[in-house]
């Protein structure tokens, strides 16, 4: 397996006895009938929190011990499947499903995983922890993939935007949504999750060579045109295609409830501008990012003195991160 770009493994032995590159970051997102089963008795809600965290662990005992995990549960996955950027990306909204993206060191990229959890005593959150997430007074950060987990607990949206709002900053990317769980932070410190509280995790890209756009479709893109005039605006922000990976962060309520029965359209609109672009992400309850479209030299092209709005719901993320040239 080339180290660049690198593509998605199913996770299972067979398919990692395959990989040459040891892996030093992996993203995998499963669908909740995937890590939980189908019981819906109250009685079996431990067994099947359990049956979550033993089929995490069962992952993570198959990569490196020093390698970054970050594990998502989601109604819905965006995959290209098989690990070939020109296969047909899909979007599975109902069925088990899942993936992993394999990251190998890459000169020049730093990727590195954090987690932000809710402190029930305060109410203000502690700034100082962004510099030790490396998300603060770090030049080189480039892009940051966050996703909110437990959004339905009492003080998660105040939270969310706790996070979110020092990070809108002009020169860096943000992307993501509102995922059900997350089932692996690190193999190294085996965090788990508490059952009642919320907070955020994620992936921050950092060094120079990256380069990022982001658009978002909002409650009024509704057909095919509008879906690729969208896709228009992210392919004007020429981003080198190759070595490149699309993430596609959508509301649970679009899809093809919202196409009115036409399924798999946005990544069809993305697959069309993009035919050789990996796309990967999720369905979930609710959207992080805007349009941000940002040139070589990493300033936008386009701003203006508001801060942009992050949060919304109904609307469809999508993402490009360019991990830079092999050499």
């Amino acid at each position: 397996v080339s180290p660049l770009p690198p593509g998605p493994g199913a996770p299972c032995a067979v398919s990692l006895q395959k990989v040459h590159v040891l892996p030093q970051t992996v993203l995998y997102i499963a669908d909740a009938e995937t890590f939980s089963g189908h019981e819906e008795c109250h009685e079996q809600k431990k067994a099947r929190k359990r049956n979550s965290k033993e089929t995490a662990l069962a992952l993570e005992k198959l990569l490196p011990k020093r390698c970054q995990v970050l594990g998502l549960v989601t109604p819905g996955i965006v995959v290209t499947p098989m690990g070939s950027s020109s296969n047909q990306p899909q979007e599975i909204e109902e069925g088990e499903a899942g993936f992993a993206l394999l990251f190998p060191k890459i000169d020049g990229v730093k990727i590195h995983t954090f987690h932000f959890s809710k402190d029930v005593k305060s109410r203000v959150f502690d700034e100082s922890k962004f510099a030790e997430a490396g998300l603060k007074n770090n030049p080189d950060l480039r892009v940051v993939l966050l996703f909110g987990y437990n959004s339905w607990k009492t003080g998660a949206t105040r939270f969310l935007h706790q996070i979110v709002n020092p990070l809108n900053e002009k020169s860096i990317i943000l992307a993501g949504g509102q995922v059900e769980s997350f089932t692996s932070l690190t193999s190294e410190n085996q965090q788990a999750q508490p059952g009642d509280a919320c907070g955020v995790v994620g992936l921050a890209f950092s060094g120079p060579q990256i380069q990022s756009a982001t658009v978002l479709l909002d409650q009024d893109v509704a057909d095919e045109r509008a879906a690729e005039a969208a896709m228009q605006r992210l392919k004007a922000a020429n981003i080198p295609e190759h070595n490149t990976i699309g993430f596609m962060f959508a509301c649970v309520g679009r899809g093809y409830r919202h196409y009115k029965t036409k399924r798999n359209m946005e990544a069809d609109a993305f697959r069309k501008f993009f035919p050789n672009v990996p796309l990967f992400g999720f369905f979930g309850h609710g959207e992080i990012g805007c349009d941000r479209i940002v040139t070589g030299n990493f300033v936008l092209r386009e701003c203006n003195d508001i801060k942009d709005d992050l949060l919304h719901g109904y609307t469809t993320v999508m993402t490009l991160i360019h991990l830079g040239s092999t050499k």
